[in-house]
């Protein structure tokens, strides 16, 4: 026995010494390659005068250029950076990718195994110099300094490129609860606001435009400047991963606080104070089939059973465009049975071209959903009609479409081809990059793209803290209140699970033991199906089932039928739970509200206003017979659309 822990050990360390001299030898690598990369950066930017006024000097040529003149009009300024950009940094300025902090706000130079997500990029020095990239979506942020260093930092090595064209920095929502893979990203720094779906329970379109506002300043204040959202997709696929990104199922109450949000963020038009907006994701990404997300070939096919395309339309009609949303993102699937070609949104040109430039006349950047050329670490290309097509191909037939921007793609290299052997025409391009530097321009990035690291006390104020708070509180649903069982006394014990265990300084009523408790407060979680592929960000993300295993379901019954229960529903998607619903004696829906404010309705000290944004069903068998692309049509729903009591 002990000569086998012997040889165990030996071999331990063995693999221990090999993954440490594994590990150093890429260290050196990439130390090489930093080295390299660096040896790219150019002089910083001067700021000169020109007959009294200053200007930032980006291409170093000692004179004021048009496109460096803030004075100048938009065109002319565009105009002139086009035609003093050469192939490669055309190229770069047509993708989007994800970018890596360091620690500090330092920028992401070498990989680290501290920081997992730099292991699957590449640096940023990488994508900036050698590929001329300059929009960037910002993951991971631990705090409001160092991202506003990170930017700061990050310009700086955009303004040491030959042209000092600056970066637009993106980033998914930061508002919520917590981390979405590939959906969202919290940052506690901020002021804590309901999901976009408990939005839509408030109804409140002024509310909506409020919060737009405050993250608005909030974003720009640490450079910020593109908010990858909001969704004007429709919930009408209960299975659907991405329900809780939605507003609604409802198109006019989606189409009325998509065009709130996107005026709170951008304000009446662009300006250089605004955060422009990538509305997503045209044509409406709801109705998907069987609920699978088109993330992943499993759900590479949007259905339309009922006919109703064009009601998916509407949010962005009547919401985003009226608004004027800056930018648009399309879905990844295949809108089964609308076109002549079973391909892609993106790939889609009778969607892209035909449908959002000819026929809705929209002017603005088209950008495509994230990896839909190449392979990335954590998933497949999302080549979805396309499959068989080589990158240069997909990326080619993008173009031709009508897209502007790749995201979350780095390869350049590709475009470069496509017009070296004709593929695509230079031409072709500066269309696409003016609408791009129309942004840029029209966001002040050229003119000052770093922030003020002392004047950072607007994020996560205690106005802007309380101001998500009471919209939490808003969000909030009452489904069930029998016998007016809610609010709970003051004096009335409770026993809590699912909940945070910071709660008990707020709530002396919270006991530990179950046996001392006049009330059970349970909250659960949306259930979900196995991953049915084999991608990596599959296993982050929720779908499928909407009822509780048997077994699981048993145990959750076994508690609240033991003592009178307050049953709260964290709705991602909507839970079948009739028989749960039926042991309750009150029933909360709460859509990514803080667990404090969920205890002060309970407590009563806030009446509930919150109505359904989507409709509860009663049932799996409901759910498989209702048609993925019509609104509240599940038979008998256990609450139906618009239902929410008060006391």
């Amino acid at each position: 026995m002990k000569r086998g822990l012997r040889i165990a050990g030996k071999i331990l360390g063995v693999l221990m010494a090999l993954l440490i001299l594994t590990y150093f030898i890429f260290w050196i690598k990439w130390k090489i390659q930093a080295s390299s990369h660096m040896d790219l950066v150019g002089e910083e930017a001067p700021v000169l005068s020109d007959n009294g006024r200053q200007f930032r000097d980006l291409n170093k040529n000692g004179k004021l250029d048009v496109y460096e003149n803030k004075q100048a009009d938009i065109d002319a300024r565009i105009d002139d950076l086009l035609t003093q950009m050469n192939l490669e940094e055309k190229a770069g300025a047509l993708f989007i990718h994800m970018a890596v902090m360091a620690d500090g706000g330092e920028l992401n130079t070498v990989p680290s195994i501290t920081n997992p997500f730099s292991l699957l990029l590449e640096t940023t020095p990488e994508q900036v110099l050698k590929k001329k990239m300059n929009h960037f979506n910002i993951m991971m942020t631990p705090s409001a300094l160092e991202t506003a260093r990170w930017n700061n930092n990050l310009q700086k090595l955009a303004e040491c490129t030959r042209l000092g064209i600056p970066v637009t920095i993106a980033t998914d929502p930061r508002h919520g609860a917590g981390f979405d893979a590939g959906t969202s990203v919290a940052s506690n720094f901020y002021s804590r606001w309901p999901s976009q779906l408990g939005m839509g329970a408030t109804r409140d379109s002024a509310l909506v435009r409020e919060f737009g506002d405050i993250a608005r300043q909030e974003y720009a204040a640490l450079g910020l400047r593109l908010a990858l959202h909001p969704m004007a997709d429709l919930a009408t696929e209960p299975r659907w991963a991405r329900v809780n990104g939605c507003f609604s199922e409802d198109a006019h109450l989606a189409a009325k606080l998509t065009e709130a949000y996107v005026l709170g963020f951008q304000g009446d038009s662009l300006s250089s104070t605004s955060v422009a907006c990538m509305t997503k994701h045209f044509s409406g990404g709801g109705p998907q089939e069987d609920g699978w997300d088109a993330h992943f070939a499993s759900g590479k096919g949007q259905a339309y059973p009922g006919s109703n395309f064009d009601y998916h339309v509407i949010p962005f009609t009547d919401g985003a465009l009226k608004a004027g949303t800056a930018q648009i993102m399309p879905y990844y699937g295949i809108p089964n049975g609308q076109t002549s070609e079973e391909v892609g949104f993106a790939f889609n040109k009778e969607i892209i071209t035909g449908l959002l430039r000819d026929s809705l006349q929209y002017k603005g950047v088209i950008c495509t959903d994230w990896g839909l050329v190449s392979d990335m670490p954590v998933k497949k290309a999302s080549a979805w009609g396309v499959e068989q097509l080589s990158e240069k191909e997909r990326v080619k037939k993008i173009f031709d479409a009508g897209c502007d921007m790749l995201g979350g793609e780095s390869r350049p290299d590709l475009i470069i081809q496509l017009v070296e052997e004709g593929s695509v025409s230079e031409a072709r391009l500066d269309e696409s990059l003016r609408r791009i530097f129309r942004d840029k321009f029209t966001l002040g990035l050229f003119d000052n793209p770093y922030v003020d690291t002392e004047k950072l006390d607007i994020v996560g104020n205690s106005n802007f803290v309380e101001k998500g708070k009471m919209a939490q509180r808003k969000a909030l649903v009452l489904l069930k209140n029998d016998n007016d069982f809610l609010p709970l006394s003051s004096s009335t014990k409770v026993y809590v699970e699912g909940m945070s265990e910071n709660l008990v300084t707020a709530y002396p009523q919270i006991v530990t033991d179950l046996s001392d408790a006049d009330v059970i407060i349970k909250k659960l979680q949306t259930p979900s199906s196995p991953p049915v592929g084999d991608d990596l960000l599959e296993r982050f993300i929720p779908q499928g089932r909407l009822d509780f295993p048997e077994d699981e379901k048993e145990d959750i019954l076994k508690l609240i039928s033991s003592k009178p229960t307050v049953t709260v529903l964290k709705i991602d998607r909507p839970s079948v739970v009739p028989d749960i619903n039926a042991a309750s004696k009150a029933v909360i829906a709460d859509f990514d509200c803080e667990d404090e404010i969920i205890l002060e309705l309970i407590f009563g000290k806030f009446k509930p206003t919150g109505k359904l944004p989507i409709e509860i069903p009663s049932s799996m068998e409901a759910v498989e017979k209702q048609l993925e692309d019509v609104p509240y049509d599940s038979q008998d729903p256990l609450y139906a659309f618009g239902h929410g009591l008060s006391y």
